[in-house]
């Protein structure tokens, strides 16, 4: 067996803050907390100081209010409904346990779509103007979330020999949720804000959204580690996560080559 130097050693974190006999708060429910707060704080400020867009600070804490229900409900449906099947018929209950691990990134972001549909129809504006002012406030979310997962030890990558690598119980691994903080969470957070601090097309932002989190998770698929029950898929190398983000890839690139004939985000 070969053994790697690695850049540090997992320190096996409790999963739980503090405990008050059986239950207590978890630092994966903390660090989505912590992503609802920033998103909250982040669009109030964005409203304020980008007062061309038509939108309030109320109006901005109403939207996180419906799209926190949507990353709840959806992530951890999509979670069983893409990940693990089998829960519905062998945990039932296990399925309401959001805190423990085990939510889906696509499932999440099917169920914030569905609530900012229901938004969008409230507010009497479309739904790309709605998703284009949300988008950049959800990548540092992305990044707590991911955070969670290191935390909880849970989708590691790869064995490999890179100094990046950290030691989990014995072995060298890429510690692929910190790649796709890093990715999925600021770069993509710096990119979204960068391109929308002047007006933009309308689906431009949502179409930059799709394409670079779809391409950034598939690549990092590469070093992931599949969930055992799934394994690979399509060619004996595609993963679940990397066919739901080829998708999303495809359909941000619609989004963004259809946005050239949109009208500008601002009111008039």
């Amino acid at each position: 067996m070969l053994h790697y130097s690695a850049m540090f050693t997992y320190p096996e974190i409790n999963p739980y803050i503090f405990k008050l006999g059986p239950i207590g708060p978890t630092w994966y429910g903390l660090m989505y907390v912590l992503g609802f707060v920033f998103a909250i704080v982040f669009l109030k400020r964005r409203a304020k100081l980008q007062a061309w867009r038509g939108w309030t600070s109320e109006q901005a804490e109403d939207m996180i209010f419906y799209g926190i229900w949507g990353v709840i409900l959806g992530g951890r449906l999509g979670y069983v409904l893409f990940y693990n099947t089998n829960m519905l018929w062998t945990d039932p209950i296990g399925i309401f346990k959001f805190w423990e691990g085990g939510m889906s990134f696509h499932g999440g972001l099917l169920g914030v779509l569905a609530m900012m549909w229901l938004y969008a129809k409230r507010t009497q504006r479309t739904f790309f103007q709605v998703t284009d002012f949300l988008a950049p406030g959800v990548a540092p979310g992305l990044l707590f979330g991911r955070m969670g997962n290191f935390i909880n030890g849970e989708l590691w990558g790869k064995p490999t020999d890179s100094v990046l690598g950290v030691n989990y119980r014995g072995q060298v691994l890429h510690p692929s949720q910190l790649y796709e903080a890093l990715l999925e969470g600021l770069v993509l957070f710096i990119i979204l804000w960068w391109v929308s601090r002047k007006p933009t097309r309308t689906r431009l932002i949502s179409g930059l959204f799709l394409f670079f989190y779809g391409l950034f998770r598939f690549m990092i698929e590469f070093v992931r580690v599949p969930d055992s029950h799934l394994g690979y898929q399509m060619f004996g190398w595609v993963t679940r996560g990397q066919q739901l983000c080829f998708l999303m890839v495809v359909f941000g690139l619609y989004l963004i080559y259809t946005s050239r004939n949109q009208p500008l985000n601002q009111v008039t």
